[in-house]
Formats: structure tokens, sequence, C-alpha cells
């Protein structure tokens, strides 16, 4: 039987990964196999969900109009289109490395939003002592 709850990719596994992959020099004849890279593109793709929708929830806390808001949406725009874009057949060595290359960008990016989103939660509770700040849905995807 299979499990009722996806299993989620190890943190540190994935970011060291996230590093390994970006440091993959594609114009080498050394391009990992398209099966290396598929194995890869299919743990980030678990990761970079699981990071988008903390990103989301995290967001609920932020004004919309906000720069950080919007660059959240932004993100999480970007995320939604490349992880439902399916991979091609055949599928190349090179392909598939750059693929996973683009998603360990992304889950940078993601993280990146995270951190911003966070500050931003941070700052408004600090100004929530001295004013009131109205909430938005700062960060709904597209």
């Amino acid at each position: 039987m299979a499990a009722l709850t996806p299993t989620v990719p190890d943190k540190v596994e994935v970011l060291a990964n996230v590093n390994t992959v970006l440091d993959w020099d594609l114009s080498s004849p050394d391009v990992p196999s398209a099966a290396d890279s598929v194995a890869v593109v299919e743990q980030f793709t678990a990761y970079s969900q699981v990071l988008a929708k903390d990103l989301r929830t995290l967001c609920l806390s932020i004004l919309a109009d906000s720069e950080v808001g919007v660059r959240a949406r932004s993100i999480l725009g970007e995320t939604s289109g490349r992880l439902s874009a399916p991979l091609p057949s055949p599928l190349t060595d090179r392909y598939a490395a750059r693929r996973a290359q683009n998603l360990a960008r992304l889950i940078q990016g993601l993280l990146r939003a995270t951190a911003q989103v966070r500050e931003a939660q941070e700052r408004a509770v600090s100004q929530l002592t001295t004013h009131s700040t109205p909430k938005g849905n700062g960060c709904s995807s597209p």
C-alpha cells in the first residue's frame, strides 16, 4: 500500500544537490546522464512544491501590494509554470541537466523569497507595537 503522505526530500540533501547541480558544466562532454538528471529533477520538483506551499501560507500575513508580496507572487507564478512543464521525449542528457539546473535556481529563488517574506512579517510585527497595520492576501498565486 502506498504512503498517504508524500515523502518530502531532506533539506540538507536537497541544498547539497542544488550546489552540485549548479556546478555542472553543461558545455563539457561529461554531462550527467538523463536518468541521473531526471532523478534530481524529481527531487527538486517535490521540494519546490513544498517550498511554494509554505511561501503561499507565509504570504497571507503581508500586504498584497508590498514590494515583497509582488516579488513573492512573481516567484510563485514562475514556480507554477516550471513545475507544470513536462519533460520532452526523447530526453537528451544535456536537456535533462539544464532542467535540473533551472530547478536548482528556482529553489534558490523560493528560499530567498521565503526569507524576504519572513523579514517583512517581523517588520510588521514590530510596527504593530506602535501602529495598527492592515493585513492582506499578499501572495496568492495567479
